[in-house]
């Protein structure tokens, strides 16, 4: 069984005169994605795979986020990933290899969410938290995909967590 986790980047600054890539996380966001680095270890287990969008404000999520869980993983910054939809995020998460364990996927709205729709088996019991709301700053959309990443989008997955920076005990 793989796992598979879609986390949005943090909350951006929305600077004029500054390119919708670079765009930095502001304050509020770094303190959140740090806040996050205490949790994460714990609920995402070990991780084998990071994929990145190369924009700035996910790189940095990745690096503040992720900075506690260890071993560090390998983080690969994908330019598929930039504003990626469900569909292309579907194509690049079908060409992992096997021996991938989990996955982290740090990206972008509204992609992630439409994403996290299509994967998510609707009886998992937090699929109407997902379903019936947004996919806000460092949301996390969590898998147990049984089967080969060939073939994530051939069924729905369980969806064995769903957390935003508002969910009980974050």
């Amino acid at each position: 069984m793989h796992r598979l986790h879609l986390l949005r980047h943090a909350k951006s600054g929305r600077d004029d005169g500054v390119e919708d890539r670079e765009r930095k996380l502001n304050k509020r966001g770094r303190d959140a994605a740090r806040h996050l680095a205490e949790i994460l270890p714990e609920a995402l287990d070990a991780v084998d795979l990071v994929l990145c969008s190369p924009a700035r404000r996910t790189r940095e999520t990745a690096e503040l986020a992720l900075a506690r869980l260890d071993p560090v993983p390998r983080i690969v910054f994908d330019e598929e990933l930039y504003l990626a939809g469900a569909a292309p995020l579907m194509r690049r998460l079908r060409r992992i290899g096997e021996t991938v364990g989990s996955v982290v996927v740090v990206g972008h709205n509204p992609g992630l969410h439409e994403l996290a729709l299509r994967l998510a088996d609707p009886q998992s019991p937090q699929y109407p938290a997902l379903a019936g709301g947004k996919f806000p700053t460092l949301a996390r959309a969590s898998f147990a995909v049984d089967g080969d990443w060939a073939a994530l989008d051939r069924r729905r997955h369980r969806l064995t967590d769903y957390a935003t920076p508002k969910s009980p005990g974050d």
